[in-house]
């Protein structure tokens, strides 16, 4: 996803969003191959990673060294449902833009205490959801959940959407794709999904789908195109767009 990017103008957010995508695959990465990466200083990439470890990213690692991200945290018993789940985490969104400073505080800090125990999605590949920790403002939420029924039953139902969606760069392009997971951020979601258009995996940020339309097709899974296929390709640390 950030491979060969331009960061010329890009927000912070979307730039730490690139690093932790790189930094899925478990291995260890030089801050200097980070830098070039994302087209930043060392410098920067020290102050994002110190970022991402406050944020409750299991990202370990130190100057010198390099970074990775450590195993995921389990998720004890809570019976959340992924409605329940959303509503739960923009309230708290919402309470942290408040106006009233301690209320602001608190809400951060439940915030930090929900986002801890929120696990990477390990389950089984049909479940076609995932959680990962990430500092995002409430904007990026705010802009995502308008979407979010329609692409949650495209994922349930394997049904084709046809997307209209707005790249970092600012170009908006039309693709049919097969929802394959919904991940979540820290109040921001994204879907992976094969895009036709592309004939690959993409991951796309819900936050910059602009529109979504049920084509009525419903898809079959395929050989190379499948949930479990993507989660090798992504653990292969391709680039994504």
């Amino acid at each position: 996803m950030a491979g060969g990017r331009k960061q010329t103008g890009i927000r912070r957010s979307d730039r730490l969003f690139d690093l932790i995508q790189i930094l899925r695959d478990g291995k260890l990465h030089k801050a200097r191959d980070l830098a070039e990466r994302v087209e930043v200083s060392e410098r920067t990439i020290w102050r994002d990673m110190a970022t991402l470890k406050a944020s409750g990213v299991p990202v370990e690692g130190e100057r010198g060294v390099g970074y990775m991200i450590t195993a995921p945290i389990t998720l004890p018993p809570m019976n959340l449902t992924m409605g329940e789940l959303e509503a739960l985490h923009l309230a708290v969104a919402i309470l942290g833009e408040a106006t009233d400073p301690e209320l602001s505080e608190n809400a951060q800090s439940l915030a930090a205490k929900i986002d801890a125990v929120l696990p990477e999605n390990t389950g089984p590949p049909a479940a076609g959801w995932g959680h990962a920790v990430h500092p995002f403002a409430f904007a990026d939420a705010r802009a995502g959940f308008r979407h979010m029924p329609l692409l949650r039953q495209a994922v349930r139902d394997r049904k084709v959407l046809r997307i209209t969606y707005l790249s970092l760069t600012g170009e908006s392009s039309t693709r049919l794709v097969r929802p394959l997971q919904l991940d979540y951020w820290g109040r921001v979601w994204t879907m992976s999904a094969w895009c036709e258009k592309r004939a690959g995996f993409r991951t796309f940020r819900v936050d910059r789908i602009e529109t979504v339309i049920d084509t009525g097709a419903q898809f079959k899974d395929e050989p190379g195109k499948t949930l479990t296929e993507f989660i090798a390709y992504q653990k292969a640390n391709k680039p994504f767009q």
